[in-house]
């Protein structure tokens, strides 16, 4: 069981008690009679021969309140496309894929750079912001609810926890964020506690007080990939198409929601996916290139929010950061040892390390150039540049889908 308290300025709705998924699930079906859910599944081809994907289409065949299904698909050649299909088939009545990088997505990919928009390369931003594309297009569904695919360890009971607080009607909440637990014999989740933390306490030392950043910081889990939000928030949102994805999203939230609508929730006991290799010398893979892709969106978004960063300022980040880690690292150090968990101290100072890199690289980029790649155009502003985009869109679908 959970503490209740409430910190930061998001409020945080716990897991107090155990509350069986059936009255979750009986609530969520009279709920979805006014808000209908879609459910998001951003995934790579490759994510299907593995051991999560067959527990996650079992699991989510079984959710009772869903209105559709999208799973949006990358990295996929014409014969595993198919395979997809075959294994989606029965999921749910209203399931559908998109075949990014099949010849009708394609297409439309194309006429959109073509119009000179900046719907950037492919990746899982790019995926999900088509999937909510797609969404829109249909108009069946009020709620949009996003998963990573490589769960181990997934039950259904996370889309009912992470739905709950914008499904239902009695409350006021827009938007909620996932967070959990990552323990197995040793503490995971090493961009979120070695990077993310230290750096924004770090970044609230040497700048001040700055609201966006007590926001962030108010986040139990920040990088967590699971979110649900009202539909229309992804006619308002940009996003990253690149490893900023997560917090690009809680940027924009932030940008053009009341704080006040927006919550976490604690959706598992523990969650288990895949571990990133952390690549320290090459910036171009793992947990690496997460670092610097993350760290450039913050900068950016920062200094959107009328925040002035220098050179200066980025050396004695970098020093206060590499400090606060370092710091941090005792409190994980303590926390294994009291609940009998492995810690590889030496281990855990070396990822600081290679994260400061990160850090400097991300600010050599920043300075080069401000603006950056620019986050890819919400979708009000795709459909006044291309008005019958929605229609076309859902034609390739589901002729894909045929």
């Amino acid at each position: 069981m959970s503490d209740f308290h409430q910190t930061g300025v998001v409020a945080t709705m716990h897991r107090l008690g155990r509350r069986p998924l059936e009255s979750l699930e009986k609530d969520l079906k009279e709920f979805a009679r006014s808000q209908p859910v879609a459910l998001v599944l951003p995934a790579l081809y490759s994510e299907f021969e593995g051991k999560a994907m067959p527990r996650i289409l079992e699991e989510v065949s079984h959710v009772p309140y869903l209105s559709e299904v999208v799973l949006t698909l990358g990295q996929a050649n014409a014969d595993q496309f198919t395979e997809a299909r075959r294994r989606v088939a029965g999921l749910h009545p209203r399931a559908r894929i998109i075949w990014n990088d099949g010849p009708r997505l394609q297409k439309l990919y194309s006429e959109l750079k073509a119009a000179e928009l900046p719907i950037g390369e492919d990746g899982k931003g790019r995926s999900c912001w088509m999937a909510h594309g797609f969404v829109l297009a249909g108009g069946r569904s009020k709620i949009i609810a996003l998963h990573d695919c490589d769960i181990v360890n997934y039950s259904r009971e996370i889309v009912a926890r992470l739905c709950y607080p914008v499904a239902d009607v009695r409350i006021d909440f827009v938007f909620s964020k996932g967070y959990y637990a990552r323990v197995t014999d040793r503490m995971h989740g090493r961009a979120t506690r070695l990077l993310i933390t230290p750096l924004l306490r770090s970044l609230e030392r040497v700048l001040g007080h700055q609201p966006f950043l007590t926001y962030l910081d108010s986040f139990r889990y920040p990088l967590a990939g699971e979110f649900c939000m009202f539909s229309e928030m992804a006619r308002l949102n940009r996003i990253p198409g690149d490893w900023g994805l997560e917090i690009g999203v809680l940027a924009e939230v932030y940008r053009n929601f009341s704080v006040k609508r927006l919550c976490q929730v604690d959706i598992c006991d523990n969650y288990e996916h895949k571990h990133q290799a952390l690549s320290p010398k090459d910036a171009d893979k793992g947990l690496m290139r997460m670092t610097v892709d993350i760290v450039k969106t913050l900068f950016r978004t920062l200094a959107a929010e009328g925040v002035v960063l220098s050179g200066a300022t980025f050396r004695t980040l970098q020093a206060q950061y590499v400090r606060t880690a370092e710091d941090i690292i005792t409190r994980y150090h303590a926390d294994a040892m009291i609940n009998g968990l492995e810690f590889d101290r030496h281990g855990e100072e070396d990822i600081v390390h290679a994260f400061a890199r990160g850090l400097r690289m991300a600010a050599e980029s920043y300075l080069a150039d401000p603006l950056g790649q620019p986050l890819i155009p919400n979708w009000n502003r795709i459909v006044a540049a291309v008005p019958d985009i929605f229609a076309r869109l859902n034609d390739a679908v589901e002729n894909d889908n045929a």
